[in-house]
């Protein structure tokens, strides 16, 4: 299962990136995460969906000092995921 996140609401500057992807690598997922010039935190997420879903409903609100005021989800193409393992990429 592969999915994007847009996180909206005080999620820059508050340690999400890195408490995302330090729950997303405990969880054994695949992807990416980075801030994005509105904003806003992006995610790509690949893994059993399980999985996936306890890291999307941890994104509803996220590490102390984050709040999180909307959250968009949609369906990934595996391919925007590549090689193994979780990172923080590049500002989008």
């Amino acid at each position: 299962m592969a999915i994007r996140l847009i996180i909206e609401g005080t999620v820059q500057g508050v340690g999400f990136r890195h408490a995302l992807a330090t729950e997303a690598t405990a969880l054994g997922l695949d992807g990416w995460v980075c801030n994005r010039r509105d904003g806003t935190v992006e995610a790509c997420l690949r893994g059993p969906q399980d999985q996936v879903e306890a890291l999307a409903a941890w994104s509803r609100h996220g590490p102390p000092g984050a709040r999180v005021t909307g959250l968009t989800r949609t369906v990934a193409d595996d391919g925007e995921i590549a090689g193994n393992g979780f990172h923080i990429a590049a500002t989008r």
